[in-house]
């Protein structure tokens, strides 16, 4: 019987060493070695000491935090947060091998709870022998649920465990307080645009072209579509290189970086915090009357593949939370909107919702209904125990007449200025104004109207604003 292979993780090929160094789940181990042509050229670009990463001066510098721990050969319990290509599991990688300490990698998403207890067990084996904790490096720790993250605790407590995250998710929303509060958070950013010409320069090297030039459009177009993702450059580099053997081009020019621009879709996670930054980006230059940045915005989202019914329905909160009555044609066309995207998909529908954001973010704006509402939810909150007016109830049986439903109530209709003096607060909140338009927009005539309407029901405690 041919002996079962370990698993090693699927991005780091031979980093684990012995047999302490086994991680929890991932694909096969392979039976002969691969060849280096085979695999990508940003792993065998991975950098496997300090001076050869690239970026995150404030963490890397001679002063930053985790080139001192790389210095002392130790590890600390912490969570290395970033965007993708930043260098996350490159430094997760350099910790475990400066302190060498055993070490498990693993994907959140392997993990199930029996796991987890086992390697805890394993942990305190180790600890209670050779007083020397276990380092577990979680890739995607934002997907470990509530319950899995507060199986850590004690263990992370009491160094037993060493716990280093990798995630891409905003670990003050991912991770539950109690875990987040025993964990150090390195943020890394995306990587400037001189980090991504040296990145870029190493990698053409290693391919051995350093001998076809790129025009100087081609290589700021590269740069700048890579927008801080180091793996995203040299993913392009790798194509643009194999295109120039294939083609024997002499240089490369825009059209060549822009072919295999177009093969590699923009990175843009639909359900994570990239997500909901475009988003909220697209709505606060809808909300500043920037139609220029609110198009640009929008067509970062459908670049990425966010659901364009999803923005028609961002578009419709915005026109009501935004513009409100000062343009209330705007609820309308947004809806109208999503009904057109619906009826003739894309790409076309969404030039509509192009259509619809210029016409959002070109209206006069007020936020007085939505903030209104708010002040109305909070109101009828603290006072949910008054009691409707008795003259604003129906009397629906005689019974119920008998007892003062309806009684002193003022049908509008019946004066020839539409408003009565009837008040319709309970007794303890007459006098409230909620609603207080201001001087833009069909807000403008509102604020008439209810001038008018004031002066014939009377006066109110509190003037308009």
């Amino acid at each position: 019987m041919t002996a079962r292979k370990r698993p090693v993780h699927p991005r780091q090929p031979g980093l684990l060493g012995d047999e302490q160094r086994t991680p929890v789940e991932g694909p096969a181990e392979p039976v002969a070695a691969t060849p280096a042509e085979v695999i990508p050229l940003a792993e065998r670009l991975r950098p496997r000491i300090p001076d050869e990463f690239v970026g995150q001066a404030h963490l890397m510098r001679a002063s930053g935090p985790i080139r001192q721990l790389l210095q002392e050969r130790r590890v600390v319990s912490c969570v290395l947060w970033g965007p993708p290509g930043t260098g996350k599991t490159t430094l997760a990688a350099m910790m475990a091998r400066a302190c060498a300490w055993p070490t498990v990698w693993t994907t959140a998403v392997y993990l199930t709870t029996p796991q987890l207890r086992k390697l805890f067990r394993r942990a305190q084996d180790l600890f209670r022998t050779r007083r020397i904790p276990l380092v577990i490096v979680v890739d995607e720790v934002h997907r470990l649920n509530r319950a899995q993250q507060a199986l850590w605790l004690p263990w992370v407590e009491r160094g037993i465990v060493v716990l280093v995250g990798v995630t891409t998710e905003n670990p003050s929303i991912a991770l539950i307080p109690p875990l987040l509060s025993r964990l150090y958070v390195f943020r890394l950013q995306p990587l400037a645009s001189e980090e991504l010409r040296q990145l870029f320069q190493r990698a053409w090297v290693s391919l051995g072209l350093e001998g076809i030039p790129w025009e100087t459009d081609a290589l700021e177009a590269a740069l700048t579509w890579a927008a801080g993702d180091a793996r995203r450059l040299i993913q392009l580099v790798e194509a643009v290189g194999q295109d120039v053997r294939t083609r024997d081009l002499p240089a490369v020019d825009r059209s060549v970086v822009q072919q295999w621009v177009a093969a590699i879709l923009p990175v843009m996670d639909r359900g994570g915090e990239m997500f909901y930054n475009l988003i909220s980006a697209l709505q606060k230059s809808i909300r500043n009357s920037d139609p220029d940045a609110a198009l640009y915005w929008l067509a970062r989202l459908v670049l990425g593949g966010a659901d364009p019914r999803y923005i028609a329905r961002r578009l419709i909160r915005t026109a009501v939370e935004d513009i409100g009555l000062t343009e209330p044609r705007a609820l309308g066309m947004a809806v109208d909107a999503l009904r057109a995207f619906e009826q003739i998909g894309s790409p076309e529908g969404e030039l509509v919702l192009a259509w619809v954001t210029v016409f959002l973010a070109t209206a006069p704006k007020s936020h007085r209904v939505y903030m209104a509402f708010q002040e109305a939810l909070k109101t009828a909150e603290a006072t949910a125990g008054e009691p409707v007016p008795l003259h604003l109830c129906n009397p629906v049986t005689s019974l119920m007449e008998d007892w003062g439903y309806g009684k002193g109530y003022q049908y509008a209709h019946d004066v020839e200025a539409g408003v009565t003096p009837m008040e319709c607060f309970p007794e303890a909140l007459q006098g409230t104004r909620f609603y207080h338009p201001t001087a833009r927009g069909m807000e403008r005539r509102i604020r008439r109207w209810l001038a008018y309407i004031r002066k014939h029901r009377g006066p109110a405690e509190n003037p308009p604003q």
